[in-house]
């Protein structure tokens, strides 16, 4: 398990009596472009949630957020008055924060029913350069009620299917949450296909529906005028029919009386469950296929829908097929949509090896719909589907730890053209082998690994990163390892239990490191020479945005070090980049078996140039830097016929790889 690309260094540091400049405040970057454009609902409850639509917004680790709201509140009874108030905001995405519209907030902005005309402004009280940012200005019209009773306009009927959801239109409708549901409540009669009616009260002709009543959610983010809810199967079963009656919505809040709007009529044709198509058209293990159609089933008890699969799987290159009968078990997602992983424990993995074989399935696909003890079946539809070879997606988190860290290296205005340089070395290292890097969590399959990119080394080991996976992973079995955050299983060993990259540590390459960061063994210029001239301490200056945004993209080390200042900051983004795309691709390279995956250690012995998988010791600076003609390291020959055996994909660029010894 000694995985470690770095240095266990003593803790007595060099320069004990040295005192640093002070560096000049930055302003976060990542803050530049903050603004605020809206905020909904205007109508608010007791318990509703306010959005607030912006741009620029950052979580909680980066900076707390607050809405200054001015204005006046004009109470239904009695004279206006003005309000001054802070309300704390919460982070949801880069463009939404949300403030709960609690007792605090009810009190502070009226405390009564009203209307608060005025505007807000978002203040992020920064955690990167200690500064309070605000936007504009926002025109803010709230209409503040202690109750809201629903008004039907109507209910869209014609040809459904089971699950599909129905529209409402109207006023007035709650939004769920604190703030309560409305519920669609459904009275009628329901005749299966080829049956004729009218319903009688026994049952024995059609199905009577009375009081059948189901949620309704907004048909869009904070609209009252319209929602929907699901002709689920608790209305009628689950066969296709002919449903004859009327529907009323009820405002149901948290506390207090319910609501009842009119009735509106509502006529639908049930039809037999259907399958539109499969997406996408080729998948590898672990990665989710969608299946969409109408009138699937499941989320409740005894509810499910299966899909028959029938036809022939050929193996890819060849003219071999095998014949395919067999049955998927989806993640019901919604009465139009099913999600199904390729899984090597249900039947389709069985069949097929999926991480040695590929090939295409052609046939049918019919739904199986089982509820309340009933059973429909769909007519089968031609599908066609693609196994492709295994892929390993990684997903690299930046942490705000490597957020800040850049301030010590003066590139942090350079946050992302940093990471840009991590993608490329990353692309580079890996380019033919089926391994992609991605920047976001992947929506599209289930099984994907992590890796974290921080700042200093949690272990207080002075490493420079770290794969704190369990075990040696030889033949890449898990698929979804996390580099990063604590293992305590790696800490039962003995190990140190924290992995991922830990940027900040690359600053032991200098002379002169932060008191934070110990000194490495090595003898070297190179490190200052590129990064002296942006360190504040040392007399040097920042990275500016405008510098980072007129620096060229380097291809390779040459121009570095420079005294240009222009090529300056280009070769500290160059550089920093290789050293943490570099580590990131060894420590990747550790949790899919290397190095040695046919026998004992975890790194290419020896200390050759060039050579990826090397121990720390063993890799100089110049060497992960990619200056002075050294670099970029590689996997050496025999590593990379593992990699190609594990991950085949189509050749990249023709490499020459190193010998392993």
């Amino acid at each position: 398990m000694r995985r470690a690309l770095g240095f266990a260094v003593c803790a007595a540091l060099l320069c004990a009596g040295c005192a640093a400049a002070p560096t000049p405040p930055q302003i976060d970057p990542g803050l530049a472009d903050l603004s605020l454009a809206a905020i909904h609902p205007v109508v608010v409850l007791p318990g509703s949630v306010l959005d607030l639509v912006g741009k620029s917004f950052v979580d909680e680790d980066s900076g707390l957020a607050l809405l200054l709201v001015d204005g006046t509140f004009i109470p239904e009874v009695g004279r206006g008055r003005q309000i001054h108030v802070m309300l704390p905001a919460r982070y949801v995405d880069a463009t939404h924060l949300r403030v709960e519209a609690e007792s605090g907030f009810w009190k502070v902005l009226g405390g009564e029913v009203g209307r608060f005309s005025g505007t807000g402004v978002v203040a992020i009280d920064s955690a990167i350069d200690h500064s309070r940012h605000t936007t504009g200005p926002a025109p803010i019209e709230l209409k503040l009620v202690t109750v809201l009773a629903p008004k039907l306009d109507a209910a869209a009927g014609g040809s459904i299917y089971v699950n599909q959801p129905i529209q409402v239109t109207g006023d007035g409708f709650l939004l769920g949450g604190g703030e309560g549901e409305t519920r669609a409540v459904l009275d009628g009669c329901f005749l299966p296909s080829g049956v004729a009616g009218p319903c009688d009260q026994q049952g024995k002709v059609g199905k009577k529906v009375t009081g059948v009543e189901l949620p309704a959610r907004p048909a869009a983010p904070w609209d009252r005028a319209h929602a929907l809810f699901p002709f689920a199967p608790a209305i009628a079963g689950i066969h296709p029919g002919n449903f004859t009656g009327t529907v009323r919505l009820r405002n149901v809040p948290p506390t207090g009386m319910a609501a009842v709007s009119g009735d509106a009529p509502l006529v639908a044709t049930v039809q037999k469950p259907a399958i539109t198509k499969f997406s996408p058209t080729a998948a590898s293990l672990g990665q989710y296929v969608d299946i969409t159609g109408g009138g699937f089933v499941g989320g409740t008890p005894g509810a499910v829908t299966l899909i028959h699969i029938v036809g022939k799987f050929t193996v890819e290159g060849t003219t071999i097929s095998r014949p395919t009968d067999l049955a998927l078990v989806p993640r019901f997602e919604g009465g139009g949509k099913l999600r199904y992983v390729l899984d090597e424990a249900d039947e389709l993995g069985h069949l097929i090896d999926l991480r040695q074989i590929a090939g295409t399935f052609t046939g049918t696909a019919e739904p199986i719909i089982l509820a309340g003890g009933e059973q429909e079946i769909g007519a089968p539809t031609q599908v066609q589907l693609g196994i492709s070879h295994v892929r390993q997606v990684v997903y690299v988190n930046f942490q705000p730890s490597y957020v800040q860290g850049l301030r010590a290296f003066g590139l942090f205005a350079a946050d992302q053209r940093v990471r840009e340089r991590v993608f490329a070395v990353a692309a580079r290292d890996y380019a033919g082998v089926n391994v992609e890097f991605r920047s976001a969590p992947p929506k599209d399959f289930a099984l994907y690994a992590q890796v974290d990119i921080g700042g200093l080394d949690p272990n207080n080991l002075g490493l420079l990163g770290y794969d704190n996976t369990p075990g040696k992973d030889v033949g890449n079995s898990r698929l979804f390892d996390r580099i990063g955050g604590v293992n305590a299983a790696t800490q039962e060993d003995g190990f140190p239990g924290y992995g991922g990259v830990f940027s900040e540590q690359f600053l032991g390459f200098s002379r002169h490191p932060p008191s934070s960061v110990a000194k490495l063994p090595f003898d070297t210029d190179r490190f200052d020479q590129v990064f002296d001239k942006l360190r504040a301490e040392h007399g040097g200056g920042p990275a500016t945005p405008l510098e980072v945004a007129s620096a060229a993209r380097l291809g390779d080390g040459k121009p570095c070090p420079s005294q240009t200042r222009e090529i300056q900051v280009a070769c500290g983004i160059f550089v920093l980049g290789n050293l943490i795309g570099g580590t990131m691709t060894h420590e990747t390279g550790h949790s899919l078996g290397l190095a040695n995956p046919d026998g004992d250690g975890f790194h290419t012995m020896g200390d050759l140039p060039n050579r990826l998988m090397e121990a720390g010791g063993d890799r100089p600076f110049e060497e992960r830097a990619e200056l002075d003609g050294q670099g970029p390291s590689r996997f050496c020959d025999s590593e990379w016929s593992y990699l190609k055996k594990l991950l085949p994909a189509p050749d990249g660029p023709t490499v020459n790889r190193p010998p392993c010894n």
